[in-house]
């Protein structure tokens, strides 16, 4: 551990949250109609695209029809980029959009694609750079990174709205949510993003690959790209996909460590961003600082732990000798798996914060963490996307376990739960729950289901048959089921070459069974919490008395960490025990 190393992750956190109050506040004013600062320039491609989809922005719809408009755009995105990603050989030319001539990927690797990039999970069995042309990346994976993140966010401002509802229906209009999302707040973001990246080096060009001669004789194919835009909106709508396989840690995609700086911020600013709306759209500002608060303690507690314990190494290291290893500037400690322009410090921020969230992008090889270092990715999976969470998936998450919080305090005092001044009654605790519940039981199924078939046990990499073994395929469903998309890599697409055609067979439930999981996690939560928000949009708003539970205080933050904690080691604990804790505790590597 260094002081240069916490310095690192202090300025992080305020830096991000002077960010993230001016952006919170300048979303509440997108979502209520106010006048900004692109309503000028932005105000005339806003009207042209409601004629272009032939809706009418101002008309009202309930949490089914917002919910069937959600679900019908999302499964044309699917099929459209279904038929992109499976003609992509048609497009061959030269000196084009596909220079390389690359064919399409089997269908089992599409349809996991497809669901992973429509679901904001971005999980990739395949490498960016050798398998996907610039026109697949561009029209076809870049621009659903921008729509599943658009879809996650007017989630979260349906649910708001159904919070602060008086006695209607409406949640808003899908719609003119989805655009005003794309073109108020994706946009401008993600071009200044590109633009600051390209001025340190990430490149952005329709050049053919090349070829360099190293100093031993041989050659080497060094490939290139339009990263630039890809990446901008790949860490600010926490999609995570890389263009290349080794995704941020490549130099191309992230070179500098303040790049590596920029690309945090860029992946935390609009979840923490929304947290601040939540609290002006409700008139509580209060509220919006404790659910900051809880969030926040629970991101800085993960990040110190997995500091040190990268800073420390692990037992095995320590019997080996292999931690006396000391480089300029790192102060020791497990460098396994880890880019020196980074730093211990550098990566185990960089893989909390893409944890915390649905983002998955990593700058270092999560499979190469200590026991202890490792199972902070798990525990961050674990909370089920509400430290921070991804762009509106964080934000509903965590209003649901407040909805809980809320009914367990309720029940501590002896009095109907209330929340904003509405009360809460078996309808909403059930759905909450439910929504609660979806992605764990998404993800302990799977997992179960993978480790005792033979077909899933042969995505395992030869390496990992013990505790290393488990932790691969637990932390793959988890992954997946929280829309994350990192992985510890041995479970990524692994065949095994000594085992005839069973690898592949393994590859193909591991596709198969991956996409499903993705897409039942993504949308099943989705269609609670707005089933959630309907409920409570038709509710009438009771003055607070004095028997009425504050939630915009410390005892609140405490009752509602404690909540997150109880329900995730209920749910994770034991499977944890199996992996990460176990190979922490003993002497092994794998």
């Amino acid at each position: 551990m260094t002081f240069s190393g916490w310095l690192t992750i202090v300025l992080f956190v305020v830096i991000l949250t002077a960010l993230a109050i001016a952006l919170g506040r300048y979303m509440a004013k997108v979502y209520t109609g106010e006048r900004v600062w692109f309503t000028p320039i932005l105000a005339g491609p806003e009207r042209f695209l409601y004629k272009v989809l032939r809706v009418e922005p101002e008309r009202g719809q309930d949490w089914k029809a917002y919910a069937k408009s959600l679900i019908i755009f999302s499964l044309a995105g699917w099929l459209v980029l279904y038929l992109i990603l499976r003609t992509q050989n048609a497009f061959y030319v030269p000196h084009g959009l596909n220079p390389l001539g690359y064919h399409s990927a089997p269908w089992n690797v599409t349809f996991n694609t497809v669901s992973s990039f429509v679901t904001n999970t971005n999980w990739q069995y395949y490498s960016g750079e050798t398998t996907m042309s610039y026109l697949s990346q561009m029209i076809g994976l870049t621009v659903q990174n921008w729509l599943s993140a658009g879809v996650g966010i007017v989630v979260a401002v349906a649910l708001v709205r159904g919070i602060i509802g008086r006695s209607g229906k409406s949640l808003g209009n899908f719609w003119q949510d989805l655009v005003r999302t794309i073109l108020y707040v994706l946009a401008p973001i993600s071009v200044l993003g590109a633009i600051v990246l390209v001025s340190q080096g990430v490149i952005a060009n329709f050049s053919n690959y090349l070829t360099a001669h190293t100093v031993t004789g041989l050659t080497q194919t060094i490939a290139m790209g339009p990263v630039a835009s890809q990446e901008a909106i790949k860490m600010l709508g926490t999609n995570g996909g890389g263009f290349f396989n080794v995704n941020s840690a490549h130099p191309f995609e992230n070179p500098t460590a303040f790049t590596n700086f920029f690309e945090m911020l860029l992946v935390l600013i609009i979840p923490a961003a929304l947290v601040f709306m939540y609290g002006r759209m409700t008139g509580n500002r209060r509220q919006g600082y404790a659910i900051y608060a809880t969030v926040m303690v629970m991101f800085l507690g993960a990040v110190a732990v997995a500091y040190i314990a990268e800073a420390h190494g692990s037992p095995a290291q320590h019997a080996a000798g292999l931690h006396t290893q000391v480089i300029s500037g790192s102060g020791g400690g497990n460098l396994e798996g880890k880019e020196q322009r980074f730093g211990i410090a550098g990566s185990a921020l960089f893989d909390t914060i893409t944890t915390v969230t649905s983002c998955g992008a990593v700058n270092s090889a999560i499979e190469s963490f200590t026991g202890i270092g490792g199972a902070i990715p798990f525990s961050n999976l674990s909370a089920s996307e509400v430290i921070f969470g991804g762009v509106g998936t964080g934000l509903y998450s965590i209003l649901l376990y407040v909805l809980l919080a809320v009914f367990i305090g309720g029940l501590m005092v002896g009095r109907t739960p209330e929340w904003l001044g509405k009360k809460l009654e078996a309808r909403e605790i059930k759905l909450a729950g439910l929504g609660i519940l979806v992605t764990p039981l998404a993800a302990l199924f799977a997992t179960a289901l993978a480790t005792a078939s033979h077909a899933g046990r042969a995505s395992i990499s030869e390496l990992g048959k013990g505790p290393q073994g488990f932790s691969e395929t637990l932390y793959a469903y988890l992954s997946q089921s929280n829309n994350n998309g990192s992985a510890f890599a041995g479970y990524t697409g692994f065949i095994q070459p000594s085992a005839g055609n069973v690898g592949s067979h393994g590859v193909t439930f591991a596709d198969l069974l991956g996409g499903l999981v993705m897409l039942f996690a993504r949308f099943g939560p989705i269609l609670l919490t707005l089933a959630v928000a309907g409920a409570l949009a038709g509710k009438r708003v009771t003055p607070a008395g004095l028997g009425t539970m504050r939630t915009d205080n410390g005892t609140f933050v405490v009752l509602l960490i404690g909540v997150i904690i109880l329900v995730g080691a209920l749910t994770f604990f034991p499977a944890l025990l199996l992996g990460p804790i176990v190979q922490g505790l003993t002497g092994h590597l794998y």
